[in-house]
């Protein structure tokens, strides 16, 4: 008879509990005063001010919304992109990120001298064929022994090439596709 009393008693307990969490959240709730003398009693009225103050809905807006929602191009129509890959194309490519923006290289030396290597990152910035659009970090590392090697930033007519070869043959490459339009 006592397990049914504090059942019974539990039961009741977490049903008032339950009765006054519900209750004492709706008193948080407060409407904000709508003055009837601002609001327009007619339906069109009142569209036309939501329109107007920006809190309406209209089908311009959401047409337009989805239209410049985002300016995606595929990395085929960008033509420094293209002119990058087209440029690189001897080098073993480690990182080809299109919407980072980024292409890495892998170490590459020539036959002739196996103790040094370069690397070659290639930044977009932006997708407007500029020289300010392109960003070109050469590093090169030399190894006087298996284990023993350094690494350096170039700043060298390397890095200058590659820029001016990338500008060139993207604006190349942009000329060619407007001739297309």
């Amino acid at each position: 008879m006592n397990k049914i009393r504090k059942s019974k008693f539990i039961k009741f307990y977490l049903n008032f509990l339950l009765i006054f969490i519900i209750l004492s959240s709706c008193a948080a709730f407060k409407p904000s005063p709508v003055d009837s003398r601002k609001v327009p009693s007619a339906g069109k009225d009142r569209a036309r001010q939501n329109i107007e103050t920006g809190s309406g809905v209209s089908i311009n807006k959401i047409l337009k919304g989805r239209k410049g929602s985002g300016s995606f191009e595929f990395s085929s129509s960008n033509p420094l992109w293209r002119a990058s890959l087209e440029i690189l194309d001897f080098l073993p490519l480690t990182t080809v990120d299109y919407s980072g923006g980024v292409i890495i290289t892998d170490w590459y030396n020539d036959s002739q001298n196996s103790k040094e290597s370069l690397k070659i990152t290639v930044r977009f910035l932006s997708n407007e064929v500029r020289s300010d659009s392109v960003k070109v970090i050469v590093h090169q590392r030399n190894c006087s022994t298996t284990n023993n090697c350094s690494t350096q930033v170039l700043n060298s007519t390397i890095k200058k090439e590659l820029v001016s070869s990338i500008l060139t043959k993207a604006a190349l490459l942009k000329k060619e596709s407007e001739n297309k339009k």
